[in-house]
């Protein structure tokens, strides 16, 4: 039986959502395959460059869901950057011993600062 239109809308929300920069080529490729693995069909997937604003929900805007990956997990909790990508993890099944790995301490600060890093490559790539 399909769910009616109010079901779908709840189901979406208890979904973790995951809101990334589609615009940006290597976010794009690294998205994809966490979209392809197994537990990828529970999450919902928001490319910050192309949807509504009201997709954001409460605590988030385009400019900052552009600037970092966000998840809203499925009690609403927003966490972005390292602890996002340890979050994601969790929900995928065999990703989920590098968000337990990964996902406190000393470990996440340096995921933490090596996103930075990236993210600090990003701005430069996209000015050349």
């Amino acid at each position: 039986m399909k769910p009616s239109p109010t079901q779908s809308s709840n189901l979406a929300a208890a979904a973790p959502t995951v809101y990334f920069d589609g615009a940006c080529p290597v976010c794009s490729r690294e998205i994809a395959v966490y979209q392809q693995a197994l537990g990828g069909q529970d999450i919902r997937w928001v490319d910050a460059a192309r949807c509504e604003p009201c997709e954001f929900g409460p605590g988030l805007n385009r400019e900052a869901a552009l600037a970092r990956l966000h998840l809203r997990s499925r009690d609403g909790q927003l966490v972005s950057g390292a602890a996002a990508f340890t979050a994601l993890w969790k929900q995928l099944p065999r990703w989920r011993w590098l968000g337990v790995a990964f996902g406190s301490g000393l470990r996440l600060a340096v995921l933490e600062f090596a996103y930075r890093l990236f993210l600090w490559l990003r701005r430069v790539w996209r000015r050349g």
